[in-house]
């Protein structure tokens, strides 16, 4: 497919949330104007600064965009798409599109990680499919299935179609793919974005190799989690 191409943007706070960081900043600022100035107390203020900034910081975490980029070679390999922890690995009957046994490596994003996804593997995109569902935990067996979700298969260079779901929790109800049909995309792009607590799954040939473990931390376009035959 040629050399790489690296589209990453230089940015430190995903777009998915500059409207929302600078809407409720400016809001803090106004409603924190009108107690310090509109009261003759100061404590209703400073009770007032301290929740609605703490939460805004915390907003500001799970904004974050790392810029990241793979060093080394890629080929066959299969990058963690999110930053999280290794909830599942394992054989699964996948029904939907393969209708076959596929080695299914889940990662689960709590409300603290980066919530930014990359694309887990060169290649070019062969279809990108939304389901309306429940939304329940996501780190449930029946997440995958059940939940609201985003399916992309991924066709790699030497013809392995690799399926990666985004799927919403409990918390997370937008799912946000950047992944079109037929275009090419490469392991530091990203692929999407999943607001709050969610789980990213990847779905893999029978014989692939696994480089990763139950529980294990993963971090986004950096973690190696298998390696295709």
């Amino acid at each position: 497919m040629g050399e790489r191409i690296k589209k990453l943007k230089k940015i430190r706070i995903h777009r998915e949330g500059t409207n929302e960081l600078t809407i409720s900043a400016l809001a803090i600022a106004g409603i924190g104007a009108l107690l310090w100035y509109g009261l003759n107390t100061s404590i209703p203020f400073w009770i007032f600064m301290v929740v609605f900034c703490t939460a805004w910081f915390i907003a500001l975490n799970f904004y974050r965009c790392p810029i990241r980029y793979f060093n080394g070679d890629t080929n066959k390999l299969v990058i963690a798409p999110a930053d999280g922890k290794i909830v599942v690995v394992e054989e699964v009957e996948e029904n939907t599109y393969f209708h076959d046994k596929r080695l299914m490596i889940s990662i689960f994003m709590s409300p603290l990680n980066v919530h930014a996804n990359w694309y887990p593997v060169d290649g070019k995109v062969k279809f990108v499919k939304h389901f309306n569902g429940n939304y329940h935990k996501a780190w449930l067996p029946k997440a995958s299935e059940e939940n609201e979700h985003a399916d992309i298969m991924i066709t790699t260079p030497d013809g392995v179609d690799v399926l990666v779901r985004q799927i919403a929790g409990a918390m997370a109800r937008r799912i946000v793919t950047y992944a079109k049909a037929e275009e090419e995309c490469y392991i530091d792009e990203h692929m999407g974005f999943i607001k709050l607590g969610s789980r990213v799954d990847v779905f893999l040939p029978i014989d692939t190799e696994i480089r990763c473990r139950m529980d294990q931390p993963t971090t986004g376009d950096q973690t190696v989690i298998a390696k295709l035959k």
